[in-house]
């Protein structure tokens, strides 16, 4: 048998293969190292690993707000498109050191193409200069800055007692600004300065969801720059924000947007929203907030390793938000605000010509409605003094202070006696209630004198000395007798009164969108759930002319002469419809009021109670400013005393044509002193609608009076 003999290996030196084995340990941890640093400083650590060389983010795609338009498709708010410079989250550096610097860098970048206009304002409580340093009370006043602040001293576990001193030391330090010793480790103006951008991103919640923005509005030449100069943690992101097509006009029905207010940001963190989400604050904007709002999507970024993207992927489309139609015509709505402005300047201007105190001469705010009949669309709403949504940040420090109230929607929010207006109401319950009849006579002797403790006088007494002597009810609408209705009123009681009036909706919202107060209605059970003086017999004397503690908005009072007109108590409503984002595809449409009650008047009476009001148009206290009309209106003046230092309040109710209504108004001059002078704005609002007055031989003239207002109040309010 042949053995084959076995090959022998050669031998190999252990010494050199621990050597070998030491060398690619070396190379190793180096490469391992080198890579760790990478990651750390450079960021790439929130990101995930794609294809070798390359990492992928997730960027959020911000959906676009819906739009407002009024009924005839006109643009109330649009978006307007902005480039604003952010710090992305998902490729900032880890540590302090990288991050400080990368700020400093960008702020550097933006400063020097002369931009420095355009970093945003920062969210930081503390002003002064090195070391004389103190807390920014204004920022503590603010509730939603306060509660912020409280909460990001928490998480750093420091006491909402903190001194100013303290603050400022503990943060230097959290933030890598200073070393163990204290000592700077920038130029001082760059260490606060990076302390208070730290902290405003901090404030703002900055995260992977939540980018922070450094400046707004970038030009062509800032947004090259930082593009050039940075490839990770900076970067350009387009933003829409609202843009106002009629600046100055309809700001109380548009309403603003603004941050989550304070105490409510888990309500809209549940809903999607993140903690720097704007908005609807108010009006239209809150109102139709569901419907405006879009859904946000998502994008994979993919990005090789020096920071240029090299794909991107949308894994969640986002969803626009849909726009509204409002019913208001935008026009008709110019031409309110300014007839209301015009209309109490004529009254101050009057007053002070005539030298009589108390007679207008404190005339400064006001309000005006109109409503569509048998819709009860919002046609038109305009308060005065009003402001301007498009510089209101700018502004929010004068307004507050304003004494005027320019913030306070006088349309639905301003309580007001309604005066001799509210008689409509009390005549429609005494005929129905058959307490008078239409050929009944009162004699009014000036003095009402039933009670023998209580015993007020009519307006005419109380002024010549005299009454009106026999009445009946069409003359007492038209000579607006207080004593007629002191004896209807008696007649009628307080709860046959009250149940007519609640009908009316007097006293209670009309329903539409946006936020109104419900008004009050007196009677024994307002004054007792009030506490207020307690209910007297003779107190139904008072209320039946409209004085007491009554108190309506004009939107109530255009609403109750609607359904006083029609029967049918209607919510009144400010929405149209509402449109796929930048279509006319419908989704939602709203063609009338929903009935809320109905109001039991026959024809015969209701028809005796309108004829007196066309008399009061006519012949009565608003013939004056009314004389030789070109179509017939219906209405009732009303005046109402506030306190013994100011001029009575001036109401007036009027709707047309009167043998078809399509229309009703109201207005609401606060110290205007006669209903008349305040039917004014109401019939320059007729002119208008109803190619009258002195459009009557040119309507075309409607566009260009319109456009002269705009041009007017460009860039203001009519206020």
């Amino acid at each position: 048998m042949v053995k084959i003999p076995k090959s022998k290996k050669p031998r190999v030196n252990s010494s050199r293969r621990y050597i070998g084995i030491f060398v690619f340990f070396v190379l190793a941890c180096v490469v391992y190292s080198a890579r760790l640093i990478n990651i750390q400083i450079s960021g790439q650590d929130y990101y995930s690993s794609g294809k070798a060389g390359t990492y992928q983010r997730r960027e959020i795609i911000y959906a676009e707000r819906g739009e407002i338009f009024d009924r005839n498709g006109v643009p109330l708010v649009i978006n307007e498109y902005t480039e604003n410079i952010i710090l992305d989250y998902g490729s900032m550096p880890y540590y302090n050191s990288a991050k400080n610097l990368l700020i400093s860098q960008a702020v550097s970048v933006i400063r020097s193409n002369g931009d420095s206009s355009l970093l945003t304002e920062l969210n930081y409580p503390v002003s002064g200069n090195a070391p004389d340093f103190y807390f920014d009370e204004s920022f503590f006043a603010d509730q939603t800055k306060s509660a912020r602040f409280k909460r990001i001293l928490k998480e750093h576990g420091l006491s909402e007692e903190i001194t100013c001193e303290t603050f400022v030391s503990s943060f230097l330090r959290s933030y890598g600004l200073t070393d163990r010793n204290g000592k700077f480790i920038y130029t001082g103006d760059d260490v606060y300065e990076i302390l208070a951008r730290r902290f405003d991103m901090e404030y703002m919640r900055f995260s992977e969801e939540t980018p922070y923005i450094l400046a707004e509005n970038a030009d062509i030449s800032l947004i090259s720059s930082i593009k050039e100069s940075f490839t990770y943690g900076v970067r350009t992101m387009v933003s829409s924000s609202r843009k106002y097509c009629f600046p100055g006009f309809a700001s109380h029905i548009l309403g603003r947007m603004g941050k989550i207010p304070a105490g409510r940001e888990n309500e809209y963190l549940e809903k999607g929203y993140s903690l720097d989400s704007y908005i609807g604050i108010s009006g239209a904007e809150a109102a139709f907030e569901n419907y405006l709002r879009g859904q946000n999507g998502l994008k994979i970024v993919t990005e090789d390793e020096y920071g240029y993207i090299i794909d991107e992927t949308i894994e969640k489309a986002p969803v626009s938000g849909q726009d509204v139609y409002l019913t208001i015509d935008i026009n008709l709505q110019i031409v309110a605000e300014y007839a209301l402005k015009n209309n109490i300047d004529y009254i101050v201007e009057n007053a002070v010509l005539s030298g009589v105190p108390l007679s207008g001469e404190d005339a400064k705010a006001g309000a005006l409605s109109i409503l569509e009949i048998g819709t009860n669309d919002v046609l038109a709403l305009a308060s005065y003094p009003s402001f301007n949504l498009a510089t209101f940040n700018r502004d929010y420090s004068r307004l507050i202070a304003n004494d005027t109230s320019p913030l306070l929607n006088r349309a639905l929010n301003g309580m007001y006696t309604p005066g001799s207006t509210f008689k409509i109401a009390t005549a429609a319950a005494a005929l129905s209630e058959g307490v008078v009849s239409a050929t009944q006579l009162i004699n009014d002797t000036g003095k009402y004198t039933y009670y023998s403790d209580y015993q007020p006088a009519c307006w005419i007494y109380n002024r010549y000395g005299f009454g009106h002597g026999f009445q009946n009810i069409v003359q007492a609408i038209q000579n607006s007798c207080n004593y007629y209705f002191f004896e209807a009123g008696r007649l009628l009681t307080i709860e046959r009164l009250v149940d007519y009036c609640r009908k009316f909706g007097l006293g209670e919202k009309t329903g539409i969108e946006l936020g109104e107060t419900s008004g009050v209605l007196d009677c024994p059970e307002y004054r007792e759930k009030s506490e207020s003086d307690a209910w007297q017999v003779g107190d139904v004397l008072q209320v039946a002319i409209g004085q007491g503690k009554s108190m309506f908005s004009p939107l109530q009072l255009a609403n109750y002469i609607a359904t006083f007109i029609t029967g049918e108590r209607r919510s009144t409503h400010i929405l149209s419809s509402v449109h796929q984002y930048g279509t006319d595809v419908v989704t939602f449409e709203k063609s009338a009021g929903e009935i809320l009650d109905t109001v039991e008047i026959s024809s015969y009476n209701r028809s005796i109670i309108l004829s007196a009001m066309k008399n009061v148009v006519d012949i009565g206290s608003a013939a004056s400013v009314f004389a030789d009309y070109d179509i017939t209106v219906g209405g009732k003046t009303g005046t109402a005393q506030v306190n013994e230092k100011k001029s009575e309040n001036a109401i007036f109710v009027g709707f047309a044509p009167y043998d078809s209504p399509k229309i009703v108004a109201s207005v609401v001059i606060e110290q205007g002193s006669s209903g008349t002078t305040a039917s004014r704005a109401i019939r320059d609002v007729f002119d208008y609608y109803f190619s009258v007055g002195s459009f009557k031989n040119a309507p075309e003239d409607r566009a260009e009076f319109v456009s002269k207002i705009i041009s007017e109040y460009s860039g203001s309010s009519v206020s």
